[in-house]
C-alpha cells in the first residue's frame, strides 16, 4: 500500500495540507481526493478480478466429484470402565437396589468418622488421604478426596428410614504410587440394604447372585473373613477362576488357586446403624464394595490399570 497505507505517499499529503496556504489547500486537497477515489475503486476492481479468476479456476480445478462415497463416521463407544460400571448397575438393580451418587470433595466426617473409623484410628492408615485446605466454619471437620463411595452409606441413611437399598458407582482419590495394579484415582462401586431382619445369608444370596449375573450361572463362590471397620463380620468374596475353571494349574489369572477375589463385603456395623439414629435393635443391613477396573481387568484380560486413564486409542478400540 505505497499510496494508501498510513504511510502512503498519498496520505502523507493529506496529512500535509494544513501547512499550505488557503488557495492552494483547496487546489492541492481537491486534487489528491480524486486521486484517491480513482486509486481505491482501481484497487476495488482488481481485488474483484483476482476473486473471479479465483474461483473460475476452482470450478475447474477442485470440482467437487458428488459420486465419490463419503467419509466414513467413526462411532464411539463406552470406555471398558463404564461398561462394567453399567452392567454391575443393571445386575443390582434387577435385584431392586436403586443407584444413587455423592460427592468427591467430602467431609472427614462421613468418610471417616460415621463409618467407625474415628480421630487416631489406626484403620485410617489403610487409606493414604488427599487432605484438602479447607474446614468448615466452626474449625471441626476437615475436608478431602472421599477415599472410598462408602460416605454414602451415612448420607443415604441420614436422609431417609429403612428399608434401604442402594448401588453406589463413583470416582475415588487415594495418594499413593501408580503401577501395574495400583491408581492415584480409580473406581468403586458401593452397595448397601438395610431393613427390619436383614442376615448374612441375605449378603451371601445377593452377592452369589450378582456374581452369576456378571460372570455366567456356573460360578461358583467363597467367602472367608476380613476386615472392614464399618462392617461386622467382615468378609472378602471370591469366585471360581472363569479362566482355569478353578483348577488352578498353571493359570496368570488365578495365580494357580483357583480362586479370584472381585469384593470386599460385611454386616453393616451396629455403631455405623447407631451414628445415623437407626435403631440397631431392630434393624440390620450389608455392605459391599468391588472396584470395576479390578472386574474389567479380569473380565477381558488386562494386565495393568494404567490403560484405563492413558487415553490410548489402541486399547480403547478393543472393546
Amino acid at each position: 500500500m505505497a499510496y494508501l497505507g498510513r504511510r502512503g505517499h498519498l496520505t502523507l499529503v493529506l496529512r500535509n495540507l494544513a501547512q499550505l496556504d488557503m488557495e492552494q489547500r483547496r487546489t492541492a486537497g481537491a486534487q489528491a481526493n480524486q486521486a484517491k477515489r480513482t486509486l481505491e475503486e482501481a484497487l476495488a476492481r482488481r481485488t474483484q478480478e483476482l476473486e473471479d479468476a479465483r474461483l473460475a479456476m476452482s470450478a475447474t480445478q477442485e470440482r467437487l466429484d458428488v459420486t465419490l462415497p463419503g467419509y466414513p463416521v467413526t462411532g464411539g463407544r463406552l470406555h471398558p470402565t463404564t461398561r462394567i460400571i453399567r452392567e454391575v448397575c443393571e445386575a443390582f438393580v434387577a435385584m431392586g437396589f436403586s443407584v444413587v451418587e455423592g460427592p468427591e470433595v467430602e467431609w472427614d466426617r462421613y468418610n471417616f468418622e460415621l463409618l467407625n473409623i474415628p480421630k487416631g484410628h489406626p484403620a485410617r492408615d489403610m487409606w493414604n488421604t488427599l487432605w484438602v485446605d479447607y474446614q468448615d466454619p466452626a474449625g471441626q471437620q476437615s475436608m478431602l478426596l472421599r477415599t472410598h463411595t462408602s460416605p454414602m452409606q451415612a448420607r443415604v441413611m441420614e436422609s431417609q428410614q429403612p428399608p434401604v437399598r442402594v448401588i453406589v458407582p463413583g470416582k475415588v482419590y487415594r495418594y499413593e504410587a501408580t503401577d501395574a495394579t495400583h491408581e492415584w484415582h480409580f473406581h468403586q462401586v458401593e452397595g448397601l440394604a438395610v431393613d427390619d431382619g436383614i442376615t448374612f445369608a441375605d449378603l451371601k444370596g445377593t452377592l452369589y447372585e450378582f456374581a452369576r449375573r456378571m460372570f455366567g450361572s456356573e460360578r461358583k463362590v467363597r467367602f472367608r473373613c476380613d476386615y472392614f471397620p464399618f462392617v461386622e463380620p467382615g468378609v472378602d468374596m471370591s469366585i471360581d477362576c472363569f479362566a482355569c475353571g478353578g483348577k488352578g494349574s498353571g493359570c496368570r489369572i488365578c495365580r494357580d488357586s483357583g480362586w479370584i477375589e472381585i469384593m470386599g463385603a460385611g454386616m453393616v456395623h451396629p455403631k455405623v446403624l447407631a451414628g445415623v439414629g437407626y435403631d440397631t435393635a431392630k434393624y440390620t443391613g450389608f455392605a459391599f464394595g468391588l472396584g470395576p477396573e479390578r472386574i474389567a481387568m479380569l473380565k477381558y484380560g488386562i494386565d495393568d490399570i494404567r490403560h484405563f486413564y492413558a487415553n490410548d486409542l489402541r486399547f480403547l478400540r478393543q472393546f
